[in-house]
């Protein structure tokens, strides 16, 4: 003990004059290499981060600024095919009321007619006409409505409000009689009589696919977190963008936030940058000319500094090899240094230790600061170590030798028990006592299968055997009280479990099931299944049985408490299901049905595995 605290206490002194001793190649270290390297690294991420964040940002723009353009350009053919139709004399012509139903007909066709013309351009998803309810082809529900729809959306009354100007909507959903649901958006147009401007013959509308915004906004892939939006004159978001090359409704529509707005309605399209209480964010936007709108993308800060980095690669690698290739000149100077040091130390040492022996390292000595120190009680514990395991290894060999002549001797103590028996055996059926020479032959045969020459696991068909000479021995003791039947599939003997699993189940059944019955009589049950990839033993007796916290505790504990009427006595279940679970894993083991007056059924559930060949 005392030798240990004295060479741990010199390996940490030798330590700690180590380090002291490396403290002016330490600092070397840190001011010529780490802080230098650091500050230029600082230095250029900075300046470089600002730089391309100003030409993705001015790029950014630029982009979002053509796809309001091509969108303007859009709404613009949009608004010529409007006015085309607006000024359309067959439009009006055919919206007269008339009085008889052959009148109306033949204006239904013409209307149709029109609209077909109109909805062959590409923009053009449907036109409707919206009429007053009582014409008979208000009820068209293809291209012509009665007025009654129209009123039941938002924007009817401000349709109205403009006597005849555009009104445009946002994206919202339609569900349409021949195709079902479209995501659109649309422009309207009150229809009014022109010789009568007070008279409203009714509205058309313009409907647009969502597509006609998604074919421009494909290409805009600003970030991955926000989506590029538009919001209208009053800062209500009409249309999200979800992803590009995909464009949903936004369903619940939100104002655009105040900081936002005040400053996207101060010009055409610009760059502003806001904090959204996490991080800094750009926001880019431009106007789409036909309607006034704000097409806006929203972009974290870390996502325009990862865009940048990806797009000047080529120039970060440069530098990053510039600086390694000067961390390594530097690093291979001071090592230089370093390893010349230490090469004249550690001649010096070896040169000592030939000349003196190991017993020079043992002795204290003043050592010059900046020598390695380190080393040399290094190789002082290395040398105590090695001799130390030499010693450990010479008492294992003993003790392994002391271990095999052990098990020498207990393999010739089963020898001489079975020599024994068969000459018992031998005198009793000379003196004709047969009943005894079974008894001794089956105690020679229980004695062979559960001893299994050492071995720790043996085959189901050797455990099956030692149950049923066990109960032949007991059918000895307790003639005309109990039978047996052991049920095994075929094939089983090629299959292993934990030597002495189900004896002490057999014994359980017959001393605390059977036996303490109020006859004393019955019978046990022994199978072996294989299921899939599984063993299911079962020992079941028609004995007294027992309660179910009584069965739960026999699991559980490997001492379950004494009860009155003697079921709680220790029956060895515990022990089993450990070794089983230790064997095949902690999925398998025992488990236990039962019921007071009923019997016992005992099940062992292990994974099949087969013996090894020799």
């Amino acid at each position: 003990m005392g030798r240990t605290t004295r060479v741990s206490w010199t390996f940490l002194k030798g330590l700690m004059q180590g380090i002291f001793a490396a403290k002016k190649w330490l600092i070397a270290y840190v001011v010529l290499i780490l802080i230098p390297i650091s500050i230029m690294l600082t230095s250029y991420y900075q300046r470089s981060s600002d730089i391309l964040e100003q030409e993705v940002t001015r790029t950014m723009q630029q982009t979002l600024k053509q796809a309001g353009i091509n969108l303007t350009y859009k709404l613009d053919h949009i608004q010529d095919i409007s006015n085309s139709v607006f000024m359309n004399q067959i439009l009006y012509d055919n919206l007269v009321p008339q009085e008889s139903i052959t009148g109306q007909l033949e204006q239904m066709v013409k209307l149709r007619n029109l609209a077909e013309t109109v909805q062959a351009n590409m923009d053009i998803f449907r036109i409707r006409i919206f009429v007053n309810p009582s014409k008979i082809y208000a009820g068209d529900s293809i291209n012509l409505y009665p007025m009654s729809v129209l009123e039941k959306r938002p924007w009817h009354q401000k349709i109205m409000d403009e006597g005849g100007g555009m009104v445009w909507t946002g994206v919202y959903e339609e569900n349409y009689v021949d195709i079902g649901k479209q995501n659109i958006f649309s422009v309207a147009r009150v229809l009014r009589n022109p010789k009568r401007y007070d008279e409203i013959y009714g509205v058309f509308m313009l409907d647009m696919s969502r597509k006609v915004m998604d074919e421009v906004m494909s290409r805009i892939n600003f970030s991955t977190v926000k989506s590029p939006y538009i919001i209208d004159k009053n800062g209500e978001r009409i249309l999200m963008f979800e992803s590009p090359g995909d464009v949903a409704q936004d369903d619940e529509q939100e104002d655009a936030p105040a900081d936002i707005l005040s400053h996207v309605s101060q010009s055409s399209d610009g760059i502003y940058k806001r904090y959204n209480g996490k991080e800094d964010t750009y926001v880019v936007y431009a106007t789409i000319g036909t309607t006034g709108w704000k097409l806006i993308a929203e972009v974290n800060k870390s996502e325009i500094s990862h865009r940048a980095f990806a797009q000047n690669q080529f120039t970060s690698i440069a530098t990053v090899v510039g600086i390694t290739i000067m961390f390594m000149v530097l690093v291979f100077v001071l090592l230089t240094f370093t390893i010349q040091g230490m090469n004249k130390r550690i001649k010096l040492v070896l040169k000592m230790i030939r000349k003196e022996g190991i017993g020079w390292l043992e002795e204290y000595r003043p050592v010059p600061e900046g020598d390695f120190y380190l080393l040399e009680r290094s190789v002082d514990q290395l040398i105590h170590k090695v001799n130390n395991l030499m010693e450990e290894t010479y008492k294992a060999k003993v003790l392994e030798r002391e271990a095999q002549l052990r098990a020498l001797q207990a393999q010739i103590n089963p020898h001489f028990l079975y020599n024994t028996l068969d000459m018992i055996n031998w005198s009793a059926i000379a003196h004709n006592a047969l009943d005894t020479s079974q008894m001794i032959e089956a105690l020679a045969q229980y004695f062979r299968f559960s001893l299994n020459k050492g071995e720790d696991n043996v085959s189901i068909t050797d455990e099956l055997n030692l149950a049923m000479v066990y109960l032949e021995i007991q059918q000895n003791r307790f003639p005309s009280t109990f039978t047996f039947a052991i049920d095994a599939d075929p094939g089983l003997e090629h299959y292993m479990i934990p030597k002495l699993t189900l004896q002490p189940l057999v014994e359980n059944a017959l001393l605390h099931g059977i036996r303490k019955a109020k006859d004393k009589k019955g019978t046990i049950r022994i199978t072996a299944r294989l299921e899939n990839s599984e063993l299911l033993l079962t020992v079941a007796d028609d004995g007294i049985g027992m309660d179910e916290e009584t069965a739960k505790n026999l699991l559980r504990s490997p001492r379950p408490d004494q009860r009155a009427d003697g079921s709680g006595s220790s029956y060895g279940l515990y022990n089993v299901n450990e070794r089983i679970r230790f064997f095949a894993g902690e999925q398998y083991g025992l488990s236990i049905e039962t019921q007071l007056d009923q019997g016992t059924m005992i099940i062992v559930r292990l994974k099949a595995m087969m013996a090894q060949r020799e």
